[in-house]
């Protein structure tokens, strides 16, 4: 399973990710998140990370040209879309960029799964809410994936062996199960990354 640690905001969060090399960190550019990072901020974060990590920005109904803007930067190397996006969004994302593509899905109902299944992203996320909720949803709704995905919402290291032996995610992304008083926290970011590696290794 890929590691996505998500929501870094501050230089601690990239030094205990570059000891611990997830595959991917995320940084949040929606303003009214409070694990917001200004585009400034996140520069200065990406330029302290360590190669191999793709860091990954996520949008809640950006601007097209915002997001090209910051990867073809090298602030990011992918975009997630967590708002209302959909197909026409990707379209003109596909236009000006070539870098990758996460669409994130807040799953209720089997025709979530199903417009999962169905966007042209390259890869889907799929979530409990808006993000950073820290809550699970039902995962019986997802025996209908039929695409690799991200699974995100109220994952933390008691959870991960269920994941792993159920759903057999692509990928996993944590941010709340990863905080202590709304930050980042070393230790349980080393013992979600430890946690899942076991797994894997099993």
């Amino acid at each position: 399973m890929k590691i996505k640690l998500c929501g870094l905001t501050r230089p601690c969060d990239i030094e205990a990710v570059n000891e611990l090399q997830p595959d991917y960190i995320g940084f949040v550019f929606a303003k009214k998140s409070r694990r917001y990072v200004s585009p400034e901020k996140a520069e200065e974060l990406k330029a302290m990370l360590a190669p191999g990590i793709q860091a990954v920005g996520v949008f809640v109904n950006e601007e097209p040209e915002q997001i090209v803007s910051l990867l073809e930067a090298g602030t990011i190397d992918v975009a997630q879309l967590h708002g209302q996006e959909g197909e026409r969004e990707i379209r003109r994302l596909r236009e000006l960029t070539d870098h990758p593509l996460i669409q994130a899905f807040r799953i209720d109902t089997e025709q979530d799964v199903e417009r999962a299944n169905d966007s042209t992203a390259d890869y889907v996320l799929l979530d409990s809410g808006a993000g950073g909720t820290g809550t699970v949803f039902d995962w019986d709704l997802l025996q209908a994936i039929r695409r690799p995905y991200f699974l995100a919402g109220g994952l933390d290291t008691e959870n991960l062996g269920t994941v792993k032996a159920k759903l057999n995610p692509y990928g996993i992304d944590v941010s709340s199960g990863i905080e202590t008083d709304g930050y980042k926290d070393k230790e349980k970011m080393t013992a979600f990354v430890a946690a899942a590696r076991k797994e894997d290794a099993l």
